[in-house]
C-alpha cells in the first residue's frame, strides 16, 4: 500500500481542462473558471502535493485577455509560491526538457523564486503556440517563472519525446508529455513510425512511466483521433486530457496493459451528456511501481442536468393533428424543467460552495409532424432561476438516414445543426463543399486540405492573411513548376499540367503539410510587420500631431492624424496610400498629396485575376485559384456561429485491472502485477 505521508511516494494533483476565461463575460457565469481553479490549487495546498500536474487547456482562448491572465497570475503566486521546500529532485537534461524557454530549468531552482508546489503543463488544442514566434499563453506564465511548460515538438517531420526524469527518495519517474498537434498530422505520424518515446538508460524498468496527452481519443473520423495501441506498451499510466467527461479512475487497455486516467474539464463549456457527469479532480500516490488514484470531487462546479424528450414517444400525449399540440408540449417541458431545478436545489443544499443558479438542458426531439414553440418566450419565465436562460431547450429532429443520388449541392444540408457531442471542425466543412460541389466551383489549384487549414487558421488563431498567402504560395510554386516543364503558353496544355500538379501534391501528404506550414508562417510574419508598420505609423502621428502649429495650413493636418483623410491606407493611421496594400486604397488623393511628414512602405501586392498563370502576363485568368462561385464566407459564418462542442466519450465496456509492471490501488481492486519486459534505450 502507499503511504500517504512517506519520503518514498510522489502525491501529485491532476487535472485537465480548466479553460480560464470561459465566458467570462456572461454576468452569471463569468466567474467560475476562476472559482474552480482556485479551488483545484487550494486541494494541491491542504494535501502538500509534490506538484501540479496538467493536462492542456489550461486557457479557453488561444489569446486570452487581460482579466483572465491576471486572475490565473493571481492564483498561482497566492497558492503555489512559498517557503515549504520541494522534496523531490530532477536528473534530466533540463536544457532538453525545457529547450524552447528562455530559462531552460524547472522554476522551483530558480535562486530568485521561491516556489513550494510546482506546475507542470502541457498546452491544449485551445492554447497552442501560434504567431511568427511560435508563443502560447503558457509561455507568458513560464517566463514569470509561475508554471514549467514542457512537452513542446517543433518538428511535423519526427518528433522525440524525452522525459522528464524525476526522483523522490527510492521512487523514480519518468514523465513525458506531448502538446496538442492536429489529430490527422499525429495520427500519420504514428502509422509512419515517426513519434519516439526515449527512456533512459540506465534501470529503465525501474522507473514509472508517466505520459500526458491532449488529443481526440474518441474516434471523430478515420484519422481524427489517436488511438490508444498507438502507444507504447512500457507507459504505466496515461493522463488523457481534451475529452471533457470525467473518468478519471484508471483503467487498464487490456492491448497494451497501461493504465488510462480521464479526468475531463472543471467547468461546463458544452451543454452535452458527458459535461454532465460529476467534475472530479485526481490526487495520484506513486511509490516505486505502484500507484493508487484518490478522487476529489469539486465542489465550486455550477451544477448541471441534461434531460432529453422524444414527442413521438408520447402519442397518449401528443397528436400532431391536435391544433392545441404546441402548448401541451410547453406545458411538458415546463414541468421536465421544474422538477430539474428542484433536483438542483437539493444538491446545492448539502454544498454551500456550489453556485446558485443552476445550467438547465431539455433537448426536445420534436421528429413526427410536432412544430417548436417560442424558445425565447419561454426562456423569460427562467431569466433569474437558471444560469442559461437563453440555452434551456434545444430543438432537433432525428433524421433518417436517405442518401439520394445525382442530388444537386444543398446548402441547407450542411448548414443543419449537428447533434450536439460532434465536433464541428473547418476542415472537414470545406473538404465536404468541394466533394458535393458542381465541376465549375471545384478548386483547380489549391487543394481542399490546404484551403482547410488555411480557413482555419483564419478563423481560430485569427491569422488575417493566411488565405492570401496560401494562394500566394501555391501561384509560386505553380510558376516555378510550370517554368521547370517548359510548358507552351497555351491554355489546354497550362490546365493539364496544372491538374497533374496539384494531384501529385495531394498524394504526398507531408510536401502539403510542408507547404501549408512555410504560407502560415509567412502569413504570421506579414501580421509581425504590420503590427510593426502601424505602430511605427502610430508614434509618427503622434510626433506629427505635436509639430503641428495653429498657423499650418488644414490640408497639411487632414492627410493624417485620427482625422478621416483620403488619401490613409487601411491598416495604419497618417501613413500616405503606398502603405501595405496598393495605392489605389486611398480615396480620392495620390500618394504625392500625402507624402508630406509621411512615411511610405513597399506595397505588399495579391496576384491580380488578370495575371497569367505562367509569366505574369494578362491572359488567362486566376480563377483557378479560387473561384467566384466558392462561398468562403459561408464557413466562416457557419464555423464562427457554432463552436465545436465536445464530444463525450462513449463508455468502454471492458475495464480489466489485470497489468503489466503497475500495482494499481482502489477503493474496490487492489491487484499486484509483474514487471514488464519492454524495452527502449534513449
Amino acid at each position: 500500500m502507499c503511504s500517504l505521508d512517506d519520503e518514498d511516494t510522489f502525491k501529485i494533483l491532476i487535472a485537465t481542462d480548466i479553460h480560464l476565461g470561459y465566458l467570462e463575460k456572461d454576468p452569471v457565469r463569468g466567474n467560475d473558471t476562476f472559482v474552480t481553479f482556485n479551488e483545484i490549487l487550494d486541494q494541491a495546498q491542504k494535501n502538500e502535493v509534490d506538484f501540479i500536474l496538467l493536462g492542456g487547456d489550461l486557457f479557453h482562448d488561444n489569446k486570452p485577455s487581460r482579466k483572465t491572465v491576471h486572475s490565473c497570475l493571481e492564483s498561482l503566486r497566492k497558492y503555489c509560491m512559498g517557503d515549504r521546500p520541494v522534496q523531490f529532485e530532477i536528473l534530466s537534461d533540463q536544457a532538453v526538457n525545457f529547450n524552447y524557454s528562455k530559462f531552460p530549468w524547472v522554476n522551483y531552482q530558480d535562486e530568485n523564486l521561491n516556489i513550494s508546489i510546482p506546475v507542470f503543463s502541457i498546452h491544449g488544442n485551445h492554447d497552442d503556440p501560434t504567431g511568427a514566434d511560435a508563443l502560447c499563453a503558457l509561455d507568458i506564465l513560464s517566463c514569470a517563472g509561475l508554471l514549467n511548460h514542457f512537452g513542446r515538438s517543433a518538428s511535423v517531420e519526427k518528433i522525440d519525446i524525452s522525459p522528464i526524469l524525476l526522483r523522490k527518495g527510492r521512487t523514480k519517474i519518468a514523465l513525458y508529455g506531448l502538446g496538442a498537434i492536429p489529430d490527422e498530422r499525429l495520427y500519420r505520424m504514428f502509422v509512419n513510425k515517426q513519434v519516439t518515446m526515449l527512456r533512459p538508460k540506465e534501470d529503465e524498468d525501474s522507473w514509472f512511466n508517466l505520459f500526458v496527452i491532449h488529443q481526440n481519443r474518441s474516434k471523430h473520423g478515420a484519422t481524427n483521433y489517436i488511438p490508444e495501441q498507438f502507444l507504447d506498451d512500457f507507459i504505466n499510466l496515461v493522463v488523457w486530457g481534451h475529452e471533457h467527461e470525467c473518468k478519471i479512475a484508471p483503467f487498464q487497455n487490456e492491448q497494451q496493459r497501461f493504465y488510462i486516467s480521464q479526468p475531463g474539464s472543471s467547468v461546463v463549456t458544452s451543454l452535452s451528456p458527458g459535461e454532465a457527469v460529476k467534475k472530479h479532480i485526481g490526487l495520484l500516490h506513486v511509490k516505486g511501481k505502484k500507484m493508487k488514484m484518490e478522487k476529489i470531487a469539486l465542489e465550486t462546479v455550477r451544477t448541471f442536468h441534461i434531460e432529453d424528450i422524444v414527442l413521438a414517444d408520447h402519442p397518449d400525449l401528443f397528436n400532431p393533428d391536435n391544433p392545441n399540440v404546441t402548448q401541451a408540449i410547453q406545458a411538458f417541458c415546463m414541468e421536465k424543467v421544474e422538477l430539474m431545478l428542484d433536483t438542483a436545489e437539493r444538491e446545492r443544499l448539502g454544498n454551500p460552495r456550489q453556485p446558485e443558479k443552476p445550467i438547465i438542458r431539455l433537448r426536445v426531439d420534436y421528429a413526427g409532424g410536432f412544430e417548436p414553440f417560442s424558445v425565447h418566450r419561454f426562456s423569460q419565465k427562467y431569466m433569474h432561476r437558471v444560469a442559461n436562460p437563453k440555452d434551456i431547450i434545444h430543438f432537433f429532429r432525428h433524421r433518417e438516414q436517405k442518401e439520394k443520388k445525382d442530388i444537386d449541392l444543398n446548402f441547407g444540408k450542411l448548414v443543419s445543426r449537428p447533434t450536439e457531442g460532434t465536433a464541428l471542425r473547418v476542415e472537414d466543412l470545406v473538404k465536404q463543399y468541394f466533394q458535393t460541389a458542381e465541376k465549375k466551383v471545384q478548386l483547380s489549384l489549391l487543394t481542399e486540405r490546404g484551403m482547410g487549414e488555411a480557413v482555419q487558421e483564419f478563423v481560430d488563431k485569427e491569422e488575417k492573411d493566411a488565405i492570401e498567402e496560401l494562394v500566394k504560395f501555391q501561384l509560386e510554386k505553380t510558376q516555378r513548376f510550370l517554368k521547370e516543364r517548359h510548358t507552351d503558353a497555351e491554355e489546354g496544355k497550362i490546365d493539364e499540367e496544372v491538374r497533374k500538379f496539384r494531384e501529385s501534391r495531394k498524394k504526398n501528404t507531408e510536401e502539403e503539410d510542408k507547404e501549408v506550414r512555410e504560407a502560415m508562417i509567412r502569413a504570421r510574419a506579414h501580421r509581425s510587420e504590420d503590427e510593426v508598420l502601424v505602430s511605427a505609423s502610430s508614434d509618427e502621428d503622434s510626433m506629427d500631431m505635436e509639430s503641428i502649429s495653429p498657423g499650418d495650413g488644414l490640408s497639411s493636418t487632414l492627410s493624417r492624424g485620427r482625422g478621416r483623410a483620403r488619401g490613409r491606407a487601411r491598416g495604419a493611421r497618417g501613413q500616405n496610400s503606398t502603405a501595405r496594400g496598393s495605392s489605389r486604397r486611398g480615396r480620392g488623393t495620390t500618394s504625392q498629396e500625402s507624402a508630406s511628414g509621411s512615411r511610405s512602405y513597399k506595397p505588399v501586392s495579391m496576384p491580380s485575376k488578370n495575371m497569367s498563370i505562367v509569366d505574369g502576363r494578362p491572359g488567362k485568368l486566376l480563377e483557378c485559384l479560387v473561384t467566384e462561385n466558392m462561398p468562403i464566407q459561408f464557413f466562416f459564418s457557419l464555423y464562427v456561429s457554432r463552436l465545436p462542442a465536445v464530444s463525450s466519450l462513449s463508455k468502454r465496456g471492458s475495464q480489466s485491472q489485470a497489468s503489466r509492471g503497475v500495482d494499481f490501488e482502489s477503493d474496490e481492486d487492489d491487484p499486484f502485477m509483474s514487471p514488464a519486459t519492454s524495452r527502449r534505450t534513449k
